[in-house]
């Protein structure tokens, strides 16, 4: 996750995310260039899952 996204994958990505995981909010996923890094570690406390965790859901999705 290292990579950055654009807003068109994050908006993809975005949608999934809130189908397996509804308490996730709109802000939670609220997209802000150049702040990927930040937002993903949002949602890894909130989901709490490791970074590692993460790679994996947002690889399967």
């Amino acid at each position: 996750m290292d990579e950055i996204l654009t807003p068109d994958q994050w908006f993809d990505l975005q949608g999934r995310l809130k189908q397996k995981f509804p308490e996730l909010s709109e802000s939670d996923l609220q997209y802000e260039e150049s702040a990927e890094q930040d937002m993903l570690r949002m949602v890894e406390y909130k989901l709490h899952k490791t970074k590692v965790e993460m790679k994996r859901i947002i690889s399967w999705i």
